[in-house]
């Protein structure tokens, strides 16, 4: 794959400019840079959904299989086999060759000639998607994946968050694609799933292109790193991975630096010498020459200045409850709850929070960590048992899918909070990174890592005393998902909490831990969490 004199813009945002790169065949890639640099645009037009202002990038003959940050199906009644069996279009292709071979009687000969020819083009593609082997194919992705067969025969629409990102993940894997683009892959899935998926890539016979903020899943996937620069539009490609990229970079940046403070040395010496030539008398020839001279070698270290590198603003977060919450902020008892049709999730599941306790629920992707906190919140009704909040208990929930957000309105609508004034709210989401008219675009036109910042905000801006956080780091960056875990950490507050993200969980300082199905309550050591994490399959 190459690339070659990229240049686009989006009114007077910059996103590439002259950038070039090249990818050799069969290479994993991690795609990196800063919000708004590009990423997510480069996979966008791979899929011909935006089109560069001029220059091109050469993917002929290449099939593409794309896996956006956020899943979305627009048949929600298709099972889940008939969903990832889609990844291949076989039927529709041997439904086209069987129209073909139906009119070929009944069109003259130039017609003849021109649908043989789409006929043999079909036939060379349904050779290429193993047409006769696909279902065998797809039986053993799922074996390997460890889809159950009763979630085969799930409408997609009824799958939860984990569940959703399992097969959209084994429908890019059926598809037998030539390239590979993920965008953040490992949001929601479960350990199992995420390992084999790691070992998919690394014997995968083509080329991928991953965005993720997950570090460890890029050391162990990639090969080079993709680097978007915001500051100069330009892409550079670097050999290793993620690790061996920032350490690369880091020396560059340091060496960039050397350079420029000694250009600005000599800049700055050669306008003193240019200054005192104006200043001088016009007898002074020699010095005036002089002058000149300078002048001239000004302007061309002027022009060959190297430019630092922009430093972008970090979210800037801050956790204050309004009040203090009772000594037992949540007691739940006898809880029983299944969806119909369904096996109960959880039958007399009974347990108690303490005043600040910070607590994990754990188990396996389609357990219900999700459902009970939509049960906690009254999302959900129980089929039995009771839950009760301390009456001083100020609860607000962040869902992993973000619909506490309203798409149609703007982010400024979306945070309004009869406590603050415009200009606090639009003050504070300046600390979101949401600047001037930022804070008037509609939710519906932001990247799932803007959508993430302003629910986030959303919650924050509440002063709850217990906050319910599902998935609270996914579409974040490691150094936002540092500060995010360093606040909830000094949060003097209940906080109860379903993360897929080890190092978040160890950095925040849980007390104890759920394990669901069976209702265990366990205290908190890091040993536990890696078994519950990467052993997760016990927990059936």
């Amino acid at each position: 794959m190459k690339g070659q004199n990229l240049n686009l813009s989006f009114g007077n945002e910059m996103i590439y400019e002259e950038a070039s790169f090249e990818i050799p065949s069969n290479t994993k890639v991690g795609v990196v840079g800063v919000n708004g640099a590009g990423k997510t645009t480069l996979f966008r037009i791979l899929l011909g959904e935006v089109e560069l202002d001029s220059g091109n990038i050469d993917i002929r003959g290449m099939r593409i299989g794309h896996l956006p940050q956020e899943i979305e199906f627009t048949e929600k009644n298709m099972t889940v086999w008939d969903y990832i069996y889609g990844g291949r279009p076989i039927k529709e292709l041997q439904s086209e060759l069987t129209e073909i071979y139906t009119h070929l009687s009944e069109v003259d000969q130039k017609e003849e000639k021109r649908l043989l020819k789409r006929a043999a083009k079909i036939q060379d593609t349904l050779d290429v998607l193993d047409e006769y082997e696909a279902d065998e194919d797809l039986l053993e992705l799922i074996e390997h994946m460890q889809i159950d067969d009763s979630m085969l025969e799930m409408r997609v629409g009824d799958l939860s968050g984990g569940q959703k990102s399992k097969i959209a993940f084994a429908k890019l894997l059926f598809s037998n694609s030539d390239v590979l683009l993920l965008d953040e892959p490992t949001n929601h899935l479960d350990a199992t799933t995420k390992d084999f998926v790691i070992d998919y890539l690394k014997n995968y016979r083509g080329t991928a292109l991953i965005i993720s903020h997950d570090i460890d899943f890029l050391n162990v996937t990639v090969d080079k790193i993709m680097f978007i620069n915001k500051t100069n539009h330009k892409i550079k490609i670097y050999d290793g991975n993620y690790s061996k990229f920032k350490k690369t970079y880091a020396k560059e940046m340091a060496e960039k630096e050397t350079r420029i403070v000694n250009q600005e040395r000599e800049i700055e010496r050669l306008q003193e010498i240019v200054k005192r030539a104006e200043q001088a008398s016009r007898t002074n020839h020699k010095l005036k020459r002089l002058g000149e001279s300078r002048r001239i070698q000004l302007e061309k270290k002027l022009d060959e200045l190297e430019t630092r590198d922009k430093e972008y603003k970090r979210v800037n977060i801050k956790i204050d409850p309004l009040r203090e919450i009772g000594k037992v902020p949540l007691e739940v008892t006898n809880l029983t709850f299944g969806y119909p049709g369904k096996d109960n999730l959880y039958e007399n599941l009974s347990f108690t929070l303490t005043k600040n306790e910070k607590f994990l629920i754990v188990g396996e992707n389609g357990i219900g960590k999700s459902t009970l906190l939509k049960l906690l919140v009254s999302k959900l009704t129980p089929k039995s048992g009771t839950i009760s909040f301390n009456m001083k208990a100020d609860v607000a929930y962040y869902a992993q899918e973000l619909e506490i957000l309203d798409e149609n309105k703007t982010v400024l609508q979306n945070v309004n909070n009869p406590n603050y004034s415009e200009l606090a709210l639009r003050s504070i989401l300046g600390n979101f990174l949401f600047k001037g008219d930022d804070v008037y675009k509609k939710v519906n036109v932001l990247s799932p890592g803007e959508k993430a910042r302003v629910a986030l905000c959303k919650i924050l801006l509440q002063q709850a005393n217990f906050i319910i956080l599902d998935e609270p780091t996914n579409h974040f960056d490691p150094e936002t998902q540092s500060i995010i875990g360093e606040n909830f950490k000094n949060y003097d507050g209940t906080l109860i909490l379903v993360s897929h993200n080890p190092s978040f969980v160890e950095e925040i300082g849980i007390t104890r831990m759920l394990v669901l199905p069976e209702g265990k309550i366990l205290n908190y050591s890091k040993e536990l969490l890696d078994y519950y994490y990467y052993l997760n399959t016990e927990l059936m």
